[in-house]
């Protein structure tokens, strides 16, 4: 399931540049989910974006599920926002759009094994679905903030927008881009330890879909030149600021020589849509365009469909150039629709541009700052005729190199790795804990070193080092402790110490004075004090208590997470905190994602991490607490009790040896 937020996007035909946001992630999607959808083994690809009206934009934008081809579906949720947002404005939609999105997945017959974000806001949703489906995510960044800020393109909001990469980054269980140089100069500049995380798999040739009359804008640049059987030099970007596409005008009409060979021909979106910053550079476009020296030497067609594009790129192949001119481009699929017809290229050496020309030899690179540079290199590829037949050769040679069945064959390999497990999050009391043979054998299991191991338990440290040392449990990797609100980790003393960073996580959205006075007239018994702490408060109560508490915060507006478990403990904690963040908290920090961890438990509190991981183990000893926790893929229900249970699930993983049937605990 690809999750694709920004832009409109729909079945072909696409009208790219009908907003600023629909631009070329939207061809890359649909790519991408058409060429995986007929891949072998794969039963559905479906992309989810926004449900949203607009008559100026058209209609389709709202239909709940629209099919694409075989086995491949749009389908549109909707919140209380019906209106067509850009990207900027989507921050505030976020939490609606979560809200309903996982009701989407909970009516579900079958969930999806994977979720592909495109986009931050996108691995925002994946983010808070992994924390309560379990379902890991891939993550493609497309076009980072960082880039824009290197370039001193300033804009409301880009500050949130790198730390919303920063932390999509931190969480994927994956990481796809297209070059070598997003790997490691684009997202290299968040230093966050992607290790093994990030793939880089090249796109293919976006196709464009010919429909409409067979007339074209080939045939209808009369309008606009005076000599339309000349060359051409083709551009095709979106009007903002960071395309540099004014950059290109003043090159052409700063060159009498261009001018003369050639004439320019720019499609910049669907132009009577445009609004804010696309409006100004039309306008600026418009305003260089309008000189008598350029007078019937420049097309600036104020729409275009795939056709156009197609037949544009077909003339421009005779004799002409393609030129991305862009301050900074994350990859650039216009240079494989160049080489794929046969148009040599003149591009900014700004991001992927370089790495593409490297490898298919079609163009030359050049400073997107430096306008003279960018008008001489276009001359020199004009001026000689045998350069550009091997420029051409090169590029229709070279692209077949960049397709969508491979891309298509490799992600769906790095899909299915990604719910590998790499680490064991255990619960110790009445799952590792009850039976002494069973803790014995795990043990043992643990002496092989099989898998990293955590013990996620209620305790408080000391308690939990206590309660390990008696049942002779071996000493794990981290420690998680107080349901979730403290994460242990190793210092360089050997002595356990607080990770400050989950820490610190868990002060947003918490209260706890607040919460301590909304709680204190219901009267519940309180644990004792030690058992309290600056994320957690504690009582003894039953079922009908936990209710009291949730509906009593609810009453006063405050969030926290209300966990009842063991049949008479109640413990209120930051709404941030719980044994599944802090597991995801630890698995980030080794370059793993809640999909690659086996979660074992038996009661309320183990709750949300054997929901959240990508393997759960309720063992056969569990409370009627887990009985109602709903069956998915990776969920292990064993017949065995105790750490012999915990052993059954590893065992059914392939984790463990199996061993013969062990009998519940009365």
């Amino acid at each position: 399931m690809h999750i694709a937020l920004g832009g409109c996007l729909k079945a072909p035909p696409v009208a790219y540049g009908l907003t600023a946001d629909t631009g070329g992630h939207i061809a890359y999607i649909l790519e991408a989910a058409g060429h995986q959808a007929r891949q072998p083994g794969v039963a559905e690809v479906s992309i989810v974006t926004r449900a949203f009206t607009d008559e100026a934009i058209g209609d389709g934008y709202a239909v709940a599920r629209e099919a694409v081809a075989p086995r491949l579906v749009i389908e549109r949720i909707t919140t209380g926002c019906t209106a067509y947002l850009e990207k900027e404005a989507l921050a505030a939609n976020l939490p609606a759009f979560i809200d309903a999105f996982c009701g989407h997945l909970d009516r579900l017959p079958r969930r999806p094994d994977v979720l592909h974000a495109h986009f931050a806001d996108a691995a925002a949703v994946a983010i808070a679905v992994e924390r309560r489906f379990g379902i890991p995510f891939v993550y493609t960044p497309h076009a980072l903030g960082i880039d824009k800020r290197r370039q001193g393109i300033q804009c409301e909001g880009l500050e949130a927008r790198i730390a919303a990469e920063r932390t999509a980054l931190e969480a994927a269980g994956a990481v796809i881009v297209s070059t070598q140089e997003e790997v490691t100069r684009q997202i290299g500049g968040y230093g966050v330890p992607l290790n093994d995380r990030v793939h880089c798999i090249a796109p293919g040739v976006p196709s464009h879909a010919m429909t409409g009359s067979p007339a074209t804008l080939v045939d209808r640049l009369r309008a606009w030149l005076a000599d339309p059987s000349r060359p051409i030099i083709l551009a095709v970007a979106r009007p903002v600021a960071k395309k540099n596409l004014a950059a290109l005008v003043r090159a052409y009409a700063a060159s009498p020589t261009l001018q003369a060979r050639a004439n320019l021909v720019i499609l910049a979106g669907q132009h009577e849509l445009a609004s804010g910053e696309e409006r100004a550079v039309l306008d600026e476009l418009r305003a260089l365009a309008a000189g008598p020296a350029l007078a019937g030497r420049i097309a600036l067609p104020p729409r275009h469909d795939g056709a156009d594009v197609a037949a544009l790129y077909a003339r421009a192949a005779k004799g002409g150039v393609f030129v991305n001119p862009a301050l900074h481009e994350p990859f650039g699929l216009t240079l494989l629709e160049a080489a794929d017809a046969g148009v040599p290229v003149v591009a900014t050496q700004n991001g992927g541009p370089a790495e593409i020309i490297a490898d298919i030899g079609h163009g030359v690179l050049v400073d997107p700052r430096n306008t003279s540079a960018i008008g001489e290199a276009i001359a020199h590829i004009l001026d000689d005729p045998e350069r550009h037949a091997a420029l051409s050769s090169a590029g229709r040679r070279g692209v077949e190199r960049y397709r969508w069945d491979a891309y298509a064959a490799e992600s769906l390999r790095l899909y299915r790795n990604l719910a590998t497990p790499q680490v064991l999050a255990c619960d110790i009391d009445n799952t590792l804990t009850g039976c002494s043979d069973g803790a014995s054998a795990f043990t043992a299991w643990r002496d092989a070193r099989i898998l990293p191991f955590l013990v996620a338990t209620g305790r408080s440290l000391d308690s939990a080092q206590h309660i390990l040392a008696a049942w002779k449990l071996p000493a794990p990797d981290a420690l998680i402790v107080d349901v979730g609100t403290r994460l242990m980790l190793a210092g360089t003393d050997g002595r356990w110490q607080e990770c400050p960073r989950f820490a610190q996580s868990l002060d947003e959205g918490w209260d706890r004075d607040a919460v301590a006075r909304t709680l204190l007239p219901l009267g519940i018994q309180p644990q004792p004090p030690e058992t309290a702490g600056p994320h957690k408060l504690s009582f003894f109560g039953d079922a009908a208590d936990t209710d009291r508490i949730r509906e009593a915060l609810a009453r006063a507006g405050l969030r926290a997470k209300v966990i009842f478990s063991h049949g008479h403990l109640i413990d209120v904690i930051a709404p941030m905190g719980g044994k599944a963040s802090a597991i995801a908290a630890y698995a980030r920090q080794s370059g793993w994602s809640l999909a690659q961890v086996v979660a074992a438990g038996d009661s309320g509190n183990d709750r949300d991490m054997l929901t959240a991981c990508g393997h759960a183990i309720v063992v056969g000893n569990a409370g009627e607490e887990l009985a109602d926790l709903p069956a998915r893929p990776g969920l292990h229900r064993v017949s065995a009790a105790h750490a012999h249970g915990v052993l059954e699930g590893l065992a059914q993983l392939g984790l463990a040896t199996p061993a013969a049937p062990i009998a519940v605990a009365a």
